[in-house]
Protein backbone atom coordinates (compact mmCIF):
# COMPACT_ATOMS: atom_id res chain seq x y z
CA UNK A 1 0.00 0.00 0.00
CA UNK A 2 1.03 3.44 -0.34
CA UNK A 3 0.58 5.89 2.72
CA UNK A 4 0.79 9.61 2.43
CA UNK A 5 3.80 10.81 5.32
CA UNK A 6 5.01 14.04 7.12
CA UNK A 7 7.98 12.71 9.26
CA UNK A 8 9.28 16.40 10.19
CA UNK A 9 6.80 18.56 12.25
CA UNK A 10 7.47 19.89 15.81
CA UNK A 11 5.50 19.84 19.07
CA UNK A 12 4.02 22.67 21.55
CA UNK A 13 7.05 22.63 23.08
CA UNK A 14 9.53 23.31 20.24
CA UNK A 15 10.77 27.19 20.14
CA UNK A 16 8.24 29.70 18.09
CA UNK A 17 5.77 27.11 17.72
CA UNK A 18 1.92 27.07 18.10
CA UNK A 19 0.30 26.04 21.50
CA UNK A 20 -2.49 24.26 19.00
CA UNK A 21 0.57 21.43 18.24
CA UNK A 22 -0.82 19.28 20.30
CA UNK A 23 -1.96 15.33 19.36
CA UNK A 24 -5.58 15.45 18.69
CA UNK A 25 -5.41 18.78 16.97
CA UNK A 26 -2.33 17.27 14.68
CA UNK A 27 -4.06 14.30 14.06
CA UNK A 28 -7.39 15.67 12.49
CA UNK A 29 -5.72 18.53 10.91
CA UNK A 30 -3.56 15.92 9.44
CA UNK A 31 -6.41 14.12 7.90
CA UNK A 32 -7.96 17.03 6.33
CA UNK A 33 -4.62 17.56 4.73
CA UNK A 34 -4.70 14.09 3.48
CA UNK A 35 -2.05 12.55 5.48
CA UNK A 36 -1.91 8.84 7.01
CA UNK A 37 1.03 8.73 9.50
CA UNK A 38 2.54 12.03 10.32
CA UNK A 39 6.15 12.11 12.71
CA UNK A 40 4.71 13.41 16.34
CA UNK A 41 8.25 15.66 16.23
CA UNK A 42 10.35 16.08 19.87
CA UNK A 43 10.62 12.67 20.93
CA UNK A 44 13.21 13.47 23.33
CA UNK A 45 10.84 16.22 25.46
CA UNK A 46 9.83 14.10 28.66
CA UNK A 47 6.49 16.20 28.37
CA UNK A 48 6.03 15.80 24.99
CA UNK A 49 6.58 12.08 25.38
CA UNK A 50 4.05 12.11 28.27
CA UNK A 51 1.48 13.74 26.30
CA UNK A 52 1.91 10.93 23.16
CA UNK A 53 1.92 8.06 26.04
CA UNK A 54 -1.04 9.85 27.23
CA UNK A 55 -2.89 10.44 23.84
CA UNK A 56 -2.14 7.35 21.82
CA UNK A 57 -2.46 3.68 21.94
CA UNK A 58 0.10 1.42 20.30
CA UNK A 59 -1.04 -0.52 17.32
CA UNK A 60 1.44 -2.82 15.97
CA UNK A 61 5.30 -2.00 16.24
CA UNK A 62 6.37 1.66 16.93
CA UNK A 63 2.84 2.92 14.98
CA UNK A 64 0.15 4.57 17.01
CA UNK A 65 -3.19 6.00 17.14
CA UNK A 66 -5.46 8.19 19.18
CA UNK A 67 -7.99 6.19 20.95
CA UNK A 68 -9.32 3.13 18.95
CA UNK A 69 -10.31 5.51 16.30
CA UNK A 70 -13.93 4.15 16.01
CA UNK A 71 -15.97 6.38 14.38
CA UNK A 72 -17.67 7.72 16.77
CA UNK A 73 -14.06 8.81 18.14
CA UNK A 74 -13.35 10.25 15.03
CA UNK A 75 -16.48 12.37 14.94
CA UNK A 76 -16.07 13.80 18.43
CA UNK A 77 -12.74 14.45 17.80
CA UNK A 78 -13.14 16.13 14.51
CA UNK A 79 -16.40 18.44 15.79
CA UNK A 80 -14.27 19.59 18.71
CA UNK A 81 -11.36 21.12 16.62
CA UNK A 82 -14.41 23.03 14.73
CA UNK A 83 -14.18 21.72 11.33
CA UNK A 84 -15.89 19.53 8.70
CA UNK A 85 -16.42 16.09 8.85
CA UNK A 86 -14.60 13.79 7.07
CA UNK A 87 -15.13 9.85 6.47
CA UNK A 88 -11.06 8.49 6.84
CA UNK A 89 -10.07 7.72 10.24
CA UNK A 90 -7.61 9.89 11.95
CA UNK A 91 -3.88 9.70 10.86
CA UNK A 92 -1.40 7.10 12.45
CA UNK A 93 2.00 8.98 14.21
CA UNK A 94 5.29 7.72 14.06
CA UNK A 95 8.13 8.33 16.59
CA UNK A 96 10.07 11.26 15.42
CA UNK A 97 12.61 14.20 16.51
CA UNK A 98 14.91 16.38 15.15
CA UNK A 99 18.37 17.36 16.98
CA UNK A 100 20.90 19.88 16.17
CA UNK A 101 24.35 18.57 16.47
CA UNK A 102 27.29 19.98 17.60
CA UNK A 103 28.45 21.26 14.00
CA UNK A 104 24.95 22.83 13.95
CA UNK A 105 23.65 20.60 11.55
CA UNK A 106 20.06 19.64 11.85
CA UNK A 107 19.24 16.18 12.04
CA UNK A 108 15.79 14.42 11.31
CA UNK A 109 15.29 10.66 13.55
CA UNK A 110 12.77 8.29 13.34
CA UNK A 111 12.19 6.29 16.11
CA UNK A 112 11.20 2.20 16.68
CA UNK A 113 9.26 3.37 20.04
CA UNK A 114 8.07 5.45 23.26
CA UNK A 115 10.64 2.79 25.13
CA UNK A 116 13.31 3.82 22.77
CA UNK A 117 12.89 7.53 23.06
CA UNK A 118 13.20 7.59 26.23
CA UNK A 119 16.36 5.08 26.65
CA UNK A 120 18.11 7.12 23.64
CA UNK A 121 17.61 10.31 25.61
CA UNK A 122 19.12 9.25 28.94
CA UNK A 123 22.26 8.63 26.41
CA UNK A 124 22.66 11.96 24.77
CA UNK A 125 24.49 15.00 26.34
CA UNK A 126 22.82 18.16 26.33
CA UNK A 127 21.92 20.40 28.49
CA UNK A 128 18.58 21.64 26.65
CA UNK A 129 17.27 18.34 26.03
CA UNK A 130 14.29 18.97 28.99
CA UNK A 131 13.40 22.40 27.68
CA UNK A 132 13.58 22.27 23.91
CA UNK A 133 12.18 19.43 21.85
CA UNK A 134 14.71 20.31 19.19
CA UNK A 135 17.64 19.72 21.56
CA UNK A 136 21.30 20.43 20.94
CA UNK A 137 23.34 17.58 21.88
CA UNK A 138 27.10 17.42 22.22
CA UNK A 139 27.63 15.16 19.73
CA UNK A 140 28.98 14.82 16.01
CA UNK A 141 26.76 13.44 13.43
CA UNK A 142 28.41 10.20 13.07
CA UNK A 143 27.95 9.45 17.10
CA UNK A 144 24.43 10.29 17.23
CA UNK A 145 24.11 8.24 13.75
CA UNK A 146 26.17 4.95 15.58
CA UNK A 147 23.65 5.63 18.56
CA UNK A 148 20.31 6.09 16.88
CA UNK A 149 21.25 2.89 14.98
CA UNK A 150 22.19 0.84 17.82
CA UNK A 151 18.56 1.22 18.85
CA UNK A 152 17.65 0.19 14.93
CA UNK A 153 16.27 3.80 14.33
CA UNK A 154 16.43 5.90 11.19
CA UNK A 155 18.58 8.72 10.56
CA UNK A 156 19.58 11.41 7.73
CA UNK A 157 19.89 15.15 7.81
CA UNK A 158 16.87 17.56 8.06
CA UNK A 159 16.51 20.87 5.29
CA UNK A 160 19.90 19.82 3.69
CA UNK A 161 20.59 22.92 1.58
CA UNK A 162 19.37 25.85 3.73
CA UNK A 163 21.55 28.56 5.15
CA UNK A 164 21.46 28.67 8.55
CA UNK A 165 21.71 24.82 10.19
CA UNK A 166 22.14 21.89 7.69
CA UNK A 167 24.52 19.66 6.46
CA UNK A 168 25.47 21.22 3.50
CA UNK A 169 26.40 24.88 5.56
CA UNK A 170 28.60 22.98 7.69
CA UNK A 171 30.03 20.62 4.88
CA UNK A 172 31.16 20.25 1.56
CA UNK A 173 30.26 16.83 1.51
CA UNK A 174 27.67 14.29 3.76
CA UNK A 175 30.77 12.15 4.55
CA UNK A 176 32.48 14.47 6.11
CA UNK A 177 29.39 14.48 8.88
CA UNK A 178 28.92 10.79 8.50
CA UNK A 179 31.24 7.87 7.97
CA UNK A 180 28.29 6.00 6.51
CA UNK A 181 25.25 7.10 4.55
CA UNK A 182 23.03 8.11 6.05
CA UNK A 183 19.29 6.81 5.34
CA UNK A 184 17.54 9.76 3.66
CA UNK A 185 18.06 13.47 3.14
CA UNK A 186 15.64 15.57 3.94
CA UNK A 187 15.35 18.46 0.73
CA UNK A 188 13.91 21.42 2.61
CA UNK A 189 11.38 24.02 1.37
CA UNK A 190 14.07 25.82 -1.06
CA UNK A 191 15.11 22.58 -2.57
CA UNK A 192 13.64 19.69 -5.02
CA UNK A 193 14.88 16.73 -6.70
CA UNK A 194 16.09 18.56 -10.02
CA UNK A 195 18.77 20.47 -8.30
CA UNK A 196 19.63 18.03 -5.51
CA UNK A 197 20.17 15.54 -8.03
CA UNK A 198 23.05 17.75 -9.56
CA UNK A 199 25.10 16.08 -6.72
CA UNK A 200 26.87 13.06 -7.15
CA UNK A 201 27.13 11.97 -3.80
CA UNK A 202 23.67 11.70 -3.57
CA UNK A 203 22.64 9.64 -5.99
CA UNK A 204 22.31 6.20 -3.76
CA UNK A 205 20.29 8.46 -1.01
CA UNK A 206 15.90 8.16 -1.13
CA UNK A 207 15.01 11.98 -0.57
CA UNK A 208 11.97 12.88 1.94
CA UNK A 209 9.92 15.79 2.12
CA UNK A 210 8.01 17.35 4.77
CA UNK A 211 6.26 20.35 6.69
CA UNK A 212 8.76 21.18 9.34
CA UNK A 213 5.35 22.47 10.35
CA UNK A 214 5.15 24.83 13.90
CA UNK A 215 1.80 24.70 13.31
CA UNK A 216 -1.21 21.89 12.94
CA UNK A 217 -3.06 23.92 10.53
CA UNK A 218 -3.14 22.57 6.79
CA UNK A 219 -1.07 25.42 5.32
CA UNK A 220 1.66 24.40 7.15
CA UNK A 221 1.30 20.83 8.01
CA UNK A 222 1.44 18.60 4.98
CA UNK A 223 2.82 21.49 2.92
CA UNK A 224 5.29 19.12 1.85
CA UNK A 225 5.00 15.33 2.10
CA UNK A 226 5.83 12.05 0.60
CA UNK A 227 4.08 8.70 -0.65
CA UNK A 228 5.88 5.71 0.22
CA UNK A 229 5.33 2.20 -0.27
CA UNK A 230 5.04 0.18 2.32
CA UNK A 231 3.93 -3.78 3.31
CA UNK A 232 1.75 -2.96 6.26
CA UNK A 233 1.28 0.19 9.24
CA UNK A 234 4.34 -0.80 11.50
CA UNK A 235 7.91 0.56 12.04
CA UNK A 236 9.54 -2.28 11.00
CA UNK A 237 7.93 -2.16 7.41
CA UNK A 238 8.27 1.57 7.31
CA UNK A 239 12.24 0.86 7.83
CA UNK A 240 12.32 -1.37 4.95
CA UNK A 241 10.66 0.66 3.04
CA UNK A 242 13.02 3.17 3.15
CA UNK A 243 15.99 1.10 3.28
CA UNK A 244 14.62 -0.30 0.23
CA UNK A 245 14.33 3.13 -1.45
CA UNK A 246 10.18 3.02 -2.06
CA UNK A 247 9.28 6.35 -1.71
CA UNK A 248 7.50 6.75 -4.87
CA UNK A 249 6.31 10.45 -4.26
CA UNK A 250 8.03 13.93 -3.14
CA UNK A 251 5.25 16.85 -2.96
CA UNK A 252 6.30 20.19 -2.22
CA UNK A 253 7.28 23.93 -2.96
CA UNK A 254 8.26 24.96 -6.23
CA UNK A 255 11.99 25.73 -4.43
CA UNK A 256 11.89 29.08 -6.07
CA UNK A 257 8.90 29.56 -3.53
CA UNK A 258 11.03 28.88 -0.48
CA UNK A 259 12.49 31.28 1.85
CA UNK A 260 16.47 30.73 0.44
CA UNK A 261 16.57 29.50 -2.88
CA UNK A 262 18.29 32.67 -3.87
CA UNK A 263 21.33 34.57 -2.52
CA UNK A 264 19.66 37.70 -0.71
CA UNK A 265 20.24 39.99 2.69
CA UNK A 266 18.44 38.62 5.73
CA UNK A 267 17.48 41.89 6.54
CA UNK A 268 15.90 43.86 3.65
CA UNK A 269 15.52 40.42 1.34
CA UNK A 270 17.13 42.10 -1.85
CA UNK A 271 18.45 39.22 -3.94
CA UNK A 272 22.11 39.05 -5.39
CA UNK A 273 23.60 36.96 -7.57
CA UNK A 274 26.64 34.97 -5.82
CA UNK A 275 28.93 37.12 -8.22
CA UNK A 276 27.40 40.48 -6.64
CA UNK A 277 27.18 38.74 -3.01
CA UNK A 278 31.17 38.07 -3.18
CA UNK A 279 32.14 41.34 -4.22
CA UNK A 280 30.23 42.55 -1.64
CA UNK A 281 32.07 40.59 1.15
CA UNK A 282 28.22 38.78 2.11
CA UNK A 283 27.17 42.30 3.42
CA UNK A 284 24.62 44.24 1.95
CA UNK A 285 24.65 48.08 2.51
CA UNK A 286 21.92 47.54 4.08
CA UNK A 287 24.03 46.48 7.33
CA UNK A 288 22.08 42.91 6.99
CA UNK A 289 24.07 39.88 6.59
CA UNK A 290 24.19 38.23 3.12
CA UNK A 291 23.28 34.25 2.89
CA UNK A 292 23.97 32.40 0.25
CA UNK A 293 20.80 30.51 -1.16
CA UNK A 294 20.17 27.17 -1.86
CA UNK A 295 20.66 27.64 -5.77
CA UNK A 296 24.13 28.95 -5.28
CA UNK A 297 25.26 26.87 -2.73
CA UNK A 298 24.12 23.57 -5.01
CA UNK A 299 26.25 25.10 -7.64
CA UNK A 300 28.84 25.07 -5.71
CA UNK A 301 29.23 21.59 -4.76
CA UNK A 302 27.47 20.59 -7.68
CA UNK A 303 29.54 17.95 -10.35
CA UNK A 304 26.88 18.19 -12.52
CA UNK A 305 25.01 21.24 -14.33
CA UNK A 306 21.66 19.04 -14.87
CA UNK A 307 20.16 16.84 -12.99
CA UNK A 308 20.94 12.79 -13.20
CA UNK A 309 18.37 10.97 -11.65
CA UNK A 310 18.49 7.29 -10.64
CA UNK A 311 16.35 5.18 -11.32
CA UNK A 312 14.44 4.53 -8.04
CA UNK A 313 14.23 8.42 -7.58
CA UNK A 314 10.52 9.04 -8.29
CA UNK A 315 8.85 12.44 -9.86
CA UNK A 316 8.61 15.65 -7.52
CA UNK A 317 5.23 17.14 -8.05
CA UNK A 318 4.78 20.95 -6.95
CA UNK A 319 1.93 21.82 -4.62
CA UNK A 320 1.29 25.26 -2.73
CA UNK A 321 -1.16 25.07 0.53
CA UNK A 322 -5.09 25.33 -0.37
CA UNK A 323 -5.41 28.38 1.65
CA UNK A 324 -2.48 30.35 0.40
CA UNK A 325 -4.08 29.13 -3.27
CA UNK A 326 -7.35 30.53 -2.58
CA UNK A 327 -5.85 33.75 -0.81
CA UNK A 328 -4.13 34.66 -3.65
CA UNK A 329 -6.36 34.18 -6.10
CA UNK A 330 -9.37 36.20 -4.38
CA UNK A 331 -7.00 38.98 -2.29
CA UNK A 332 -7.70 37.91 0.63
CA UNK A 333 -6.22 36.44 4.34
CA UNK A 334 -5.81 32.73 4.80
CA UNK A 335 -7.61 33.40 8.12
CA UNK A 336 -10.41 35.28 6.88
CA UNK A 337 -13.92 33.53 7.10
CA UNK A 338 -14.15 33.86 3.14
CA UNK A 339 -11.04 31.95 2.00
CA UNK A 340 -12.36 29.07 5.51
CA UNK A 341 -15.39 28.82 3.61
CA UNK A 342 -13.87 27.86 0.35
CA UNK A 343 -10.94 25.54 1.83
CA UNK A 344 -13.70 23.56 3.66
CA UNK A 345 -15.83 22.86 0.45
CA UNK A 346 -13.26 21.71 -1.31
CA UNK A 347 -12.40 19.29 1.64
CA UNK A 348 -16.19 18.55 1.69
CA UNK A 349 -16.29 18.01 -1.88
CA UNK A 350 -12.75 16.27 -2.87
CA UNK A 351 -12.18 14.62 0.44
CA UNK A 352 -8.82 15.84 1.43
CA UNK A 353 -6.77 19.27 1.02
CA UNK A 354 -4.07 16.45 -0.91
CA UNK A 355 -7.22 15.11 -3.07
CA UNK A 356 -8.55 18.69 -4.56
CA UNK A 357 -4.62 19.99 -4.86
CA UNK A 358 -3.71 16.90 -7.28
CA UNK A 359 -6.08 13.87 -7.87
CA UNK A 360 -9.40 15.67 -8.16
CA UNK A 361 -10.14 16.04 -12.23
CA UNK A 362 -9.40 20.49 -13.19
CA UNK A 363 -13.67 19.82 -15.03
CA UNK A 364 -14.51 19.04 -11.25
CA UNK A 365 -12.60 21.44 -9.49
CA UNK A 366 -13.85 24.05 -12.14
CA UNK A 367 -17.47 23.72 -11.18
CA UNK A 368 -16.51 24.24 -7.64
CA UNK A 369 -14.44 27.43 -8.09
CA UNK A 370 -13.52 28.35 -11.89
CA UNK A 371 -10.60 30.60 -10.75
CA UNK A 372 -9.31 28.09 -8.31
CA UNK A 373 -8.84 25.49 -10.78
CA UNK A 374 -6.92 27.66 -12.93
CA UNK A 375 -4.53 28.23 -11.12
CA UNK A 376 -4.11 24.04 -9.62
CA UNK A 377 -3.65 23.57 -13.30
CA UNK A 378 -1.53 25.65 -13.44
CA UNK A 379 0.62 24.36 -10.67
CA UNK A 380 -0.01 20.70 -12.09
CA UNK A 381 1.88 22.15 -15.43
CA UNK A 382 4.30 24.19 -14.04
CA UNK A 383 3.83 27.20 -15.79
CA UNK A 384 3.12 29.80 -13.33
CA UNK A 385 5.31 32.55 -12.89
CA UNK A 386 7.49 32.92 -9.67
CA UNK A 387 9.14 35.62 -8.06
CA UNK A 388 12.15 33.45 -6.19
CA UNK A 389 12.12 33.49 -2.20
CA UNK A 390 15.64 35.20 -0.78
CA UNK A 391 17.47 35.93 2.85
CA UNK A 392 14.58 34.54 4.20
CA UNK A 393 11.25 35.56 2.62
CA UNK A 394 9.20 33.54 0.62
CA UNK A 395 8.79 33.87 -2.76
CA UNK A 396 5.52 34.93 -4.72
CA UNK A 397 3.56 33.71 -7.68
CA UNK A 398 2.72 36.45 -10.24
CA UNK A 399 -0.62 35.92 -11.63
CA UNK A 400 -1.17 37.47 -14.57
CA UNK A 401 -5.01 39.19 -14.87
CA UNK A 402 -6.50 36.48 -16.95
Amino acid sequence: MIIRSDLHIHSLYSMATSKNMDIKTIASQAKFKGLDLVGTGDAFHPEWLQIIEDSTEPLKDGIYSIGNCDHNTQTRLLKSVETPEIESGLCKFILTVEVEDKDRVHQLIVLPSIESAYEIRENLPSKNIDKEGRPRVEMDGNELMQLIRDYSGLIGPSHAFTPWTSIYKEFNSIYDCYDDTPDFLELGLSADTDVADRIEELQDIPFISNSDAHSPWPHRLGREFNEIEIKKMTFKAFKDAIKAKKVVGNYGFDPRLGKYHETGCVRCYKAYSIEEARKLKMRCPCGGLIKIGVKDRISDIAEWDEPHHPDFRPQYTHILPLTEIISLVYEKGITTVFVQKIWKEMVQKFGSEIGCLIYAPISEVRKTDPKLADVIKSFRENTLKIQPGAGGMYGKIILDEK
